[in-house]
């Protein structure tokens, strides 16, 4: 796994983030029987404010953008730490968890106080499935991809 940005990585981070997006706007359906457009509006509005929630097509459609630049961010982050450090993968389960929870912090504390969104107030039980969701959809899978890649590397 020499080179950290690949055709692969980007193609990882495309899906990942399509993974990522899916279960939020599911998620968000289920709990607020709400239009899932609003998870867009909400991720838009860290650029936008307030005005995000007036919604349209172009609000949306930056949601969008915003959230794969953050998906893709974490996924070229996973490849590059599994590049310089490829023992992580010995402990993928941890790697996953570990992961999870380090993109989420990074959003709630890093990500949401740089941008004009007010954060909701902390909820262990929102936390946790915010977590689990990018631990199953982000974390998880890029695991598998970069085992691959190192198994193909160690095999040539």
């Amino acid at each position: 796994m020499n080179k950290i940005f690949t055709t692969r990585h980007l193609l990882a981070g495309l899906m990942v983030g399509c993974f990522d997006i899916a279960a939020a706007c599911i998620q968000y359906f289920i709990s607020t029987g709400k239009n899932p457009q609003g998870v867009l509006m909400y991720v838009a509005s860290g650029v936008f404010g307030k005005q995000a929630f007036e919604g349209g097509t172009m609000i949306v459609i930056s949601g969008l953008i915003f959230h794969f630049m953050i998906a893709m961010s974490f996924t070229f982050l996973f490849f590059a730490l599994v590049s310089w450090f490829p023992n992580l993968l010995t402990q993928k389960m941890l790697l996953v968890i570990l992961y999870g929870i380090f993109m989420w912090a990074f959003v709630r504390f890093c990500i949401m106080p740089f941008s004009l969104i007010n954060p909701p107030p902390f909820k262990l039980k929102n936390a946790a499935i915010a977590a689990m969701i990018l631990m199953v959809c982000i974390s998880l899978p890029l695991s598998l991809i970069a085992g691959r890649e190192l198994k193909q590397a160690d095999s040539q």
